[in-house]
């Protein structure tokens, strides 16, 4: 099975304070530990990386959060979009503070 990656990024609404964006980066990094796949038991994201926007280029259109969640296969990507309990929760949580959310998912290589 191919990987994926998921490429996730965040505009805030103007009203989230710096701590509330911290906390909130924080939770989303830490889904990599939380999200545990109920056939295994384990873990299934492989790697989870992000940061604050410090792009010279000026085209973040209100974005200043970017995270990268590799996935081994599309089946745990649907998994984690559509059950996890963990994400699913985390998704409750941040999407009153959002004023846009942006996705995008690939599989490394394939340009269909």
């Amino acid at each position: 099975m191919a990987p994926v990656t998921h490429i996730v990024m965040f505009e805030f609404k103007p009203e989230v304070t710096k701590a509330q964006r911290d906390e909130f980066s924080a939770e989303m990094l830490d889904l990599k530990n939380k999200c545990i796949h109920p056939k295994t038991n384990q873990a299934y994201i492989l790697r989870s990386t992000g940061g604050t926007d410090n792009s010279i280029e000026g085209f973040q259109h209100g974005i200043s959060h970017a995270f990268v969640v590799e996935f081994a296969s599309p089946e745990d990507r649907e998994y984690y979009v559509k059950e996890d309990p963990a994400h699913l929760a985390f998704v409750q949580k941040l999407f009153p503070s959002l004023a846009k959310p942006y996705v995008v998912d690939f599989t490394p290589g394939e340009f269909n």
